[in-house]
């Protein structure tokens, strides 16, 4: 038995075909070459402008909040900010998790670098892989910047709670997270389709970019109908019913 367990992981090591990039020379030349940073920086590209669209979605609401609160100044209302901003984060990380596991791994419609790097051979699959998996790994530091974030609210007293904003927020930001990247990973830089064996990308391009819009605005309804009875219960303690 260990004779044989040792003949298998000899002919692994050996074999041009093993998975494991610092084992495979080709594989590992074809990922850490001189496009390496460029593809890094690239496969990350979404999540750089999703930060800037969060902390001005974070000044927009904020100040609104401001807003309302200085109609009635004698009522402390209970601010939605902080769990929309840890919740939206919290729904770009998910809406990435979820486009990865059911596009990339379950229906394997397409990967990171589908439509530039074919998947027909081994070696170009295995490159997919390697670059879906910093996907997934910055996926996973954004849903663990989203619990942090949730974890610090535990101890604040001014925080609505509400779970339709909590919801909203998540669905904000996962159709966030498919807008910017659909635009900038399909259209632009055009590293993937939805669909890579579709004949027809730009239906299948499209087709995910409204239904994205469709799931914002699901959020957005959530978060607008949650704050507009928080406004009338303020509205009628202020009037002291």
């Amino acid at each position: 038995m260990r004779y044989s367990l040792l003949v298998l992981l000899t002919w692994l090591v050996k074999s041009p075909l093993v998975a494991c990039p610092s084992c495979n020379k080709e594989l590992n030349e074809r990922i850490y070459n001189d496009s390496f940073y460029p593809n890094l920086f690239i496969t990350l590209s979404a999540f750089w402008v999703l930060a800037i669209l969060v902390i001005l979605l974070i000044v927009l609401t904020l100040k609104s909040y401001k807003k309302n609160l200085s109609v009635n100044q004698e009522v402390k209302a209970f601010t939605p900010v902080p769990l929309i901003t840890a919740s939206m984060i919290l729904g770009i990380g998910l809406g990435g998790l979820i486009d990865g596991i059911v596009l990339h791994q379950i229906l394997q419609w397409h990967e990171m670098f589908s439509n530039q790097i074919p998947t027909s051979d081994y070696i170009g699959k295995s490159v997919n892989m390697f670059w879906d998996g910093i996907f997934h790994a910055f996926c996973f530091l954004v849903i663990l910047t989203g619990v942090v974030l949730l974890w610090k609210l535990l101890g604040r007293e001014n925080i609505n709670r509400s779970g339709k904003i909590f919801a909203g927020g998540l669905l904000t930001g996962w159709g966030l997270f498919n807008i910017v990247e659909g635009i900038i990973d399909h259209h632009i830089l055009k590293l993937h389709n939805v669909v890579e064996v579709s004949m027809d990308h730009d239906s299948g391009n499209f087709i995910f970019l409204g239904m994205s819009v469709l799931i914002i605005i699901a959020g957005y309804l959530l978060i607008k109908n949650d704050r507009r009875k928080l406004k009338t219960f303020f509205f009628i303690n202020h009037l002291n019913f």
